[in-house]
């Protein structure tokens, strides 16, 4: 009778154990050993309870225009951050990086390969030319930080 006690406990303890673990998961899936600057435009803004994201379409290397791979295909990636309520308090929401927004941030991207990271830096907007209403976009090889009057939100160094 007493082994069931324990057994029907372990069982209970394991299961309550369990629920929290396979709803979240760890970063050890990022490499936390490499770290890569991101620059491109917001494509989406994804508001989450545990992790918001944000989906970017890269610029491409001379920061003339949108990133393409070999097939044609605009290069996206990901960025995962902290809860979006968490984010909010940061100042980084879906109306103050809207679709169109230029910035940079710093990632440890995913082991596997795949174009997803975690943020790991303030996000520096680039800022936009009043005359144009366009985005002042960095010189090649050089990120939003580099551009004068560029914004870091979520952080005090880029």
């Amino acid at each position: 009778m007493k082994a069931r006690a324990i057994a029907g406990c372990s069982i209970l303890l394991a299961a309550l154990v369990a629920i929290p673990v396979s709803a979240h998961h760890s970063f050890a899936m990022y490499d936390q050993t490499k770290v890569v600057t991101l620059t491109g435009v917001v494509k989406q803004f994804v508001p989450q309870a545990n992790h918001a994201e944000l989906h970017i379409v890269m610029l491409a290397p001379d920061h003339k225009s949108l990133a393409k791979d070999k097939d044609g295909k605009y290069v996206e990636w990901g960025v995962e951050m902290a809860g979006t309520a968490a984010v909010a308090a940061q100042g980084i929401t879906a109306t103050t990086f809207p679709p169109g927004t230029v910035f940079s941030v710093k990632v440890n991207p995913l082991r596997d390969g795949t174009n997803f990271g975690s943020r790991i830096s303030p996000l520096a907007k680039c800022p936009t030319d009043p005359a144009t209403n366009k985005p002042k976009l960095p010189d090649a090889g050089k990120h939003c930080d580099s551009v004068a009057g560029y914004t870091l939100v979520g952080g005090t160094a880029f």
